[in-house]
C-alpha cells in the first residue's frame, strides 16, 4: 500500500498528469476557437443556454481551455488551472448529464465539430462514453489540485 501511495503522491505521476490534461485540453480547444460558429451550433443543441449567450460561450471557452491547456503543460500556475479545469469539467459533465437524462441524442463537440452523421441511439451511447471521460478527466484534476506540491507553484 504505501507503494501505491507513494506513487500517487509522487512528483513523477503529478508532472505527466498535468500534462496529460492540459494536452486534452490544448486538443479541445484548438478545433473549437478556429471554427467558432460550428461550436456555438453545438452548445445550442444542448438548450442550455439563453440564445444571447451562445455567441459569447463559443468565443470563450477556447481561448479558456487553451490557456489551462498550456498552463498545466508549461507548468505555471499549475493549482489555479487544475481549479478552472476541474470547473471546465464539471460543467461539461452537468451538461453530458442533462443530456442523457432528457434522452436529447447531441454530438459532444468535445473535439471534433464536424463528426459524422450518428443515429440516436449512437449519439447517447457516445455521450455516456463521454461523461465516463470526464470522470476520469476530473480525477487528474484534482490531483493537480491536491497532489503533491513542487517547488513554489508559479
Amino acid at each position: 500500500m504505501s507503494r501505491i501511495r507513494a506513487l500517487l503522491g509522487g512528483e513523477w505521476l503529478a508532472v505527466r498528469v498535468q500534462i496529460g490534461l492540459g494536452a486534452v485540453f490544448v486538443a479541445a480547444g484548438w478545433p473549437k476557437l478556429v471554427d467558432p460558429p460550428s461550436f456555438a451550433k453545438n452548445i445550442w443543441a444542448y438548450g442550455l443556454l439563453p440564445d444571447g449567450l451562445i455567441n459569447v460561450q463559443a468565443l470563450t471557452m477556447p481561448g479558456i481551455e487553451l490557456v489551462v491547456g498550456l498552463a498545466l503543460i508549461l507548468g505555471v500556475w499549475r493549482r489555479g488551472a487544475a481549479t478552472v479545469a476541474a470547473g471546465l469539467l464539471l460543467v461539461f459533465m452537468v451538461a453530458l448529464s442533462r443530456a442523457l437524462i432528457e434522452g436529447n441524442p447531441v454530438s459532444c463537440g468535445c473535439f471534433d465539430l464536424h463528426a459524422a452523421p450518428k443515429s440516436d441511439a449512437e449519439l447517447l451511447r457516445d455521450l455516456r462514453m463521454v461523461l465516463l471521460r470526464d470522470v476520469g478527466l476530473m480525477a487528474m484534476a484534482l490531483h493537480g489540485i491536491w497532489g503533491p506540491r513542487r517547488g513554489a507553484d508559479v
